[in-house]
């Protein structure tokens, strides 16, 4: 039985989208009933469309009778996770073939990678390329030459981009294909000591380049459970991925065997076939919010705060931060992976991985079980760990009764923390968000002076030069999407560690984002709204005493109203930081994009949710 409480949230999602839901199932269902489309085009459109293909595929292609199957592929061998997908679409193309079906690569999407540009000017794209991806995906299948997409990425914006893409084209089946992760490297806590050695100049750059190596060596996704493993969680708990496929490393028998299952089994979902199932009917509200179970149960990324919000939107759905919130109330933290415990997504999959979390969850009354997944079975299907069998195809057993590592995996009964450690803070400096999963309950309150920061350089240089080694609250603005383009601050995490770990009370508090792998600093990151919005962030100045509670779920500053009021927002002078590496063209992006808590998004999608307005500082100072 459904936990009453997650019940009530999610009826309340229900009501609030009720029109616009409505709206984007009628668009679905319009574009449903033209497809397959191919019968549609001019003769001179379809002959374009299949010039390149042999002789059989044209003659399929020719009719409307077999699945054509567009492939939208982030491939890139740059980044580590999207190097094994070099070769599927030829191995795709020979699958389908064995079905009496063809497929085609319908367009690449841009995947830049968070781990080469952290720190650098091109973080500033990171967030925006969430938008572009998802626009490039909508162009590849644009042509009307498909019956079913299969979607190949990994990493932080990118899968995101790709499910919102593939929602505007909802009445298609898809699924998505994981790569799999890194075989485990260099643990994760020694990673983290030498990155805390190099910002006290105690490591030479030798020795950190050689530590990052070694945790960062082969092909696959990075092993710590930052967004890009939440990505894979989340495709898997909202039933887009076939059941115990995320976190099965790559370049294994078993990776491939299972990516020939989830290609053959999209074909399966086509009009064309016994059972049709197209994207919409699996992306609804209870998806979503299974989505926001498993981001709570597994202490997932902050980004997914925006993201998830985006992706609701694209499918018609209204999520707000409050939503999440509530929802973090009730779910436990049942996943220990670094950065929220020293293990990594291979050991979570050792100790029983996404089929034991599902169970736990399902038994407890936290997820909606019974909704449509790319494998027809609903999610008691995914309680299940995988397996070759004799003949060198997937076989499918029931997760572990126990967790093989209790460090790693807990039950529903005795978990980790009772509540999933991301919350929403809200206080007269606006709404913000907060993982403390992986902080020390006594750091949950720090009350300090504030110190202003407008960039990552500008604290790193504080830190240098021992101006941080005190009580602080460090401010960095002027970081929000409007901005720059939200980019991460995780640079930041060593230097204030440091200081953390000489005694002092520290905090972080942004208008930027501080990724998946946010850390044991506590940070109220996601700052709406962003003080290039006029939020009274743009307001504080250096010794402002400032007050973090992630207990009772509050961010003030401790100024009164009336000298507040008074107080002038400064220019802020952005010389390049709008400029440079492409940034240039992004600048319509900046202009038009929406706040945080409503997934900072550039695509203009109605809300009609009536929300807490905290676009006059002062009038919400007010009310809290």
């Amino acid at each position: 039985m459904i936990h009453p409480r997650l019940k009530e949230i999610t009826d309340r999602i229900v009501s609030r989208s009720a029109d616009s839901r409505q709206d984007y199932l009628l668009r679905m269902k319009a574009q449903q009933s033209n497809a397959p489309q191919r019968a549609g085009l001019a003769c001179t459109n379809l002959a374009h469309g299949f010039a390149a293909c042999s002789v059989s595929d044209k003659q399929h292609l020719a009719s409307d009778k077999q699945p054509n199957l567009g492939i939208i592929t982030a491939y890139n061998d740059m980044l580590s996770a999207h190097q094994p997908y070099e070769n599927y679409p030829q191995i795709i193309r020979e699958i389908v073939r064995e079905v009496q079906a063809t497929a085609q690569v319908a367009g690449g999407v841009p995947a830049m990678c968070d781990g080469v540009t952290q720190g650098q000017p091109a973080m500033d794209l990171s967030l925006f390329s969430r938008d572009l991806i998802a626009m490039s995906a909508a162009v590849g299948l644009s042509h009307g030459m498909f019956d079913a997409a299969v979607f190949l990425g990994v990493c932080d914006k990118i899968v995101p981009g790709l499910l919102i893409g593939a929602l505007t084209f909802g009445h298609l089946p898809a699924i998505f294909l994981p790569a799999g992760p890194m075989t485990s490297g260099l643990p994760n806590d020694e990673k983290s000591r030498t990155r805390q050695l190099f910002v006290e100049g105690k490591a030479t750059r030798e020795e950190l380049l050689a530590s990052e190596s070694a945790s960062y060596h082969s092909p696959g996704t990075c092993t710590f459970y930052g967004t890009a493993n939440s990505n894979q969680m989340l495709m898997e708990i909202m039933g887009l991925h076939m059941p115990g496929s995320s976190f099965i490393n790559p370049l294994t028998p078993l990776r491939d065997a299972l990516m020939k299952e989830a290609v053959k089994q999209v074909i399966d979902l086509t009009a064309q076939r016994a059972n049709p199932t197209p994207l919409y009917e699996i992306i609804d509200e209870r998806a979503i919010v299974n989505g926001v179970v498993g981001l709570h149960a597994t202490g997932g990324s902050t980004n997914h705060t925006m993201h998830l919000v985006a992706i609701a939107a694209a499918a018609g759905i209204q999520l707000t931060w409050q939503d999440i919130s509530e929802i973090s109330e009730i779910v436990p933290l049942l996943v220990r992976v670094y950065p929220n415990g020293k293990s990594d997504v291979n050991h979570f999959e050792a100790a029983g991985g996404m089929g034991f979390l599902i169970r736990e969850l399902i038994e407890a009354g936290l997820l909606h079980k019974d909704v449509k997944t790319v494998n027809g079975t609903g999610l008691d299907g995914y309680t299940v760990n995988v397996f070759l069998d004799d003949n060198g195809n997937v076989l499918r057993k029931p997760a572990p009764a126990k967790a093989l590592d209790e460090t790693v995996l807990a039950t529903a009964k005795n978990p980790f923390n009772t509540n999933g450690g991301l919350k929403v803070l809200t206080g007269n400096l606006g709404a913000a968000i907060i993982k403390s999963s992986a902080v020390a309950p006594d750091r949950y309150i720090i009350e300090a002076p504030a110190q202003l920061f407008h960039t990552q350089e500008d604290v790193e240089a504080a830190f240098k030069a021992g101006q941080l080694n005190k009580d602080v609250v460090v401010v960095l603005r002027y970081m929000g999407p409007k901005a720059c383009g939200m980019p991460e601050a995780h640079k930041l995490t060593p230097p204030l560690s440091v200081v953390q770990n000489r005694g002092y009370k520290v905090a972080l508090v942004t208008d930027g984002r501080m990724s998946g792998a946010s850390g044991k600093i506590p940070a109220a990151i996601h700052v709406t709204p962003e003080a290039m919005d006029g939020g009274l962030i743009a307001k504080v100045q250096d010794g402002d005493i400032l007050r973090l509670d992630a207990v009772n779920g509050t961010l003030d500053i401790l100024v009164p109203v009336e000298e507040l009021s008074n107080r002038s927002i400064e220019p802020v002078d952005f010389g390049g930081y709008q400029s440079g590496i492409g940034r240039e063209l992004f600048a319509s992006f900046r202009a038009n994009v929406s706040s945080a808590d409503s997934g900072a998004r550039v695509f203009n999608l109605e809300q009609t949710t009536k929300t807490k307005n905290y676009a006059d500082p002062v009038s919400a100072m007010e009310t809290v």
